[in-house]
């Protein structure tokens, strides 16, 4: 490696690890207020940026949300994929993909729910550019589920003769409305039921 190349790659790192951290910094103040909810000012408080510098990095508030949602969805759908595959029986793994939901939205008094689904009730319809993100994010859950699901259907743990994409999507509707229960149902059982009614479908 020459001297330039490693000149350049050591400048990098900086800036790279400021930008992410202003990006989860941006990231928490979306999560917990929404879109419009965020005003400049919390923007900057959280970020420790001032607005020249907030918006000379990102370019606007728009564009912000947009990098704070893709880091969210990045580390989402790592986790959910790990989760997915884990050695053991297939509905064991589906069941702690929606345990693990169930636990983030009972983690804490904030009750914030999951960024994407917040996200696509806020500015889905309005916002093409945020519609396209959280569809992204959806689909690879969507690919990952199916996946796991055929699995399960080859080795009989999955008796459904349904089409595994079908499986996958009816999944995914329980999936993602457990999550929207998730911020106003207190009793968590509740959601329990849902998981086991879900798993006992397939």
């Amino acid at each position: 490696m020459g001297p330039g190349k490693e000149l350049v790659d050591m400048s990098a790192r900086p800036r790279e690890f400021k930008d992410t951290a202003v990006i989860d910094a941006a990231m928490e103040v979306f999560w917990e207020h929404g879109f419009e909810g965020s005003s400049t000012e919390k923007l900057c408080e959280r970020t420790g940026l001032g607005r020249g510098s907030l918006y000379n990095a990102f370019g606007s508030k728009q564009a912000l949300y947009e990098k704070a949602l893709e880091r969210y969805q990045e580390l989402g759908i790592e986790i959910q994929v790990d989760v997915l595959e884990q050695p053991g029986p297939v509905k064991d793994r589906l069941r702690a993909l929606m345990v693990w939901g169930i636990d983030q939205d009972f983690d804490g008094a904030k009750r914030r729910g999951c960024l994407s689904i917040n996200a696509a009730i806020e500015r889905g319809v309005k916002d093409a550019e945020v519609a396209r993100l959280v569809g992204g994010h959806v689909g690879r859950l969507e690919q990952a589920l199916c996946h796991v699901i055929a699995v399960g259907q080859r080795s009989g743990e999955i008796t459904s003769k349904r089409p595994a994409l079908e499986l996958s999507r009816s999944f995914l509707s329980s999936f993602y409305g457990l999550r929207v229960l998730g911020k106003i149902v207190e009793d968590r059982r509740v959601l329990e039921d849902i998981v086991e009614g879900t798993l006992a479908a397939l």
